[in-house]
């Protein structure tokens, strides 16, 4: 072990070189975040993939209005609403939407089903050296691993036809679900003592329902949970190119690295507690709401709550309320809409609409008590974060899996936006940074002090 006086000291150093005032960020007009004073992104490429609409620019003003999200020009709301009323799954079909770039005729569909149905069982011995060997205490950082272990069973992994990278594209959509529940599976067995149990994908059930078997020690669902876990996975399986993994992907395609390289960087970018691991915060900060705000239908004592969070009085002392905002969404994140529909339907089946009843008050009443603290906070929404985290709880589904869902969703949009990159061979991404250093000499080792 490094002598931790040692690290101390040099951590100090660091700390020191690594300084710059936050005053020449403005001198120098650098988009911190890629971001633009307003809040808008930095227009950095075009995509055909995905599109997150949540304001309009009239004449350099922007104004906010309903949220809608985009797959491949299709409303996401208009595919949920059509498989809910012909009551089936819909998660491969938005699979097969943003990765060909067409809504599949039903035939199609179902061919495209079993195509992944097929591959969903991970090869002979990818089980026992990927994920057993050295089971992992995180299970993002698990499946980043088994994501480069599958190069080694790969004949051709770098080749970078769209071809090959489809099919590869196929092989991770397939076997993400099995990856995710066998790494949840050998950390419950091998770090918190849990019997180890591993069952095959089966053939005849799709994504949702695959996921809810794989991990659960009866194997089975209701409708109602097989079919909130397909929305949730609908709902990430894309959000544009610009946020932060998807962004990933075309920095790393740009620079001709692999599949499989690109696909688990993008993981490791998901696993961050700003990006893919925000809902674990929600989850956090609402067990301290119901433990501190007494009476959960007194709207006067919640708004007292969060207003000690937005002052940093409460909470982690971020000032944040974790769920509520968003980079692009203003009036309001159709994601959240629709997942708060099943997670009303889910309280209800569970007997915990008391706990529901709490989220829709936060989310009526939060947006005031940060505007009345940021007068410039305008537009504060429910984002997807705020009911994803009850979700999976009422589902049963083990914390150190709500991130993994969310890759199981978005590895979809990952290879999407991959294929773009290598398609339209652009040149490498590389932004420029400014030095702000004053050129030195070198100074002899000898003259240099103790």
């Amino acid at each position: 072990m490094i002598n931790p006086a040692w690290i101390k000291a040099r951590a100090a150093d660091v700390r020191r070189a690594d300084l710059i005032d936050p005053k020449l960020y403005e001198r120098y007009n650098v988009k911190r975040g890629l971001r633009n004073a307003d809040g808008t992104g930095v227009l950095v490429g075009l995509s055909t993939i995905g599109n997150v609409h949540g304001y309009v620019m009239d004449e350099g003003e922007k104004i906010p209005v309903p949220g809608v999200l985009y797959y491949r020009g299709v409303n996401v709301e208009d595919l949920v609403r059509s498989c809910q009323s012909e009551k089936r799954l819909g998660f491969e079909e938005a699979a097969y939407l943003l990765l060909f770039g067409e809504q599949p005729s039903r035939s199609r569909l179902e061919e495209w089903q079993t195509i992944l149905a097929e591959h969903r069982r991970l090869p002979e011995g990818f089980k026992e050296n990927a994920i057993m060997r050295a089971p992992g205490k995180d299970i993002m950082n698990a499946i980043a691993r088994a994501v480069l272990t599958a190069y080694a069973y790969d004949s051709t992994p770098d080749l970078l036809d769209i071809e090959t990278n489809l099919r590869q594209a196929v092989e991770l959509i397939a076997g993400f679900p099995t990856i995710a529940a066998y790494a949840y599976q050998a950390k419950a067995h091998y770090h918190l003592g849990h019997s180890l149990m591993m069952r095959y994908p089966d053939p005849l059930k799709g994504t949702a329902e695959n996921l809810l078997a794989m991990i659960r020690e009866d194997g089975h669902c209701t409708r109602l949970e097989a079919e909130t876990l397909d929305l949730a996975l609908i709902l990430h399986a894309e959000h544009g190119g610009g946020n932060n993994s998807s962004f990933v992907t075309h920095v790393i395609s740009s620079a001709f690295s692999d599949m499989y390289s690109t696909v688990a960087a993008a993981a490791l970018s998901l696993k961050g507690g700003r990006h893919g691991g925000a809902n674990l915060r929600v989850v956090r900060q609402m067990a301290e709401i119901r433990k501190n705000v007494h009476r959960w239908t007194d709207e006067g004592e919640l708004a007292d709550y969060l207003a000690r969070i937005v002052s940093k009085n409460a909470g982690d002392g971020s000032g944040l309320v974790y769920g509520l905002g968003h980079a692009v969404y203003t009036l309001s994140d159709p994601r959240a809409v629709l997942l708060k529909e099943k997670a009303r339907a889910l309280a209800e089946a569970d007997g915990r609409l008391e706990e529901f009843a709490l989220y829709d008050a936060l989310e009526r009443i939060g947006p005031e008590v940060i505007r009345k603290a940021h007068p410039g906070a305008r537009d504060v929404c429910a984002n997807v974060d705020l009911y994803s985290g009850f979700v999976y709880d009422m589902l049963g589904i083990p914390q150190d899996l709500y991130t993994p869902l969310f890759a199981v969703g978005r590895v979809v949009g990952w290879c999407a936006h991959r294929m773009e990159e290598l398609h339209n061979a652009g040149p490498i991404i590389r932004p420029a940074y400014k030095p702000i250093f004053k050129a030195r000499a070198y100074v002899p080792i000898e003259e240099r002090g103790a």
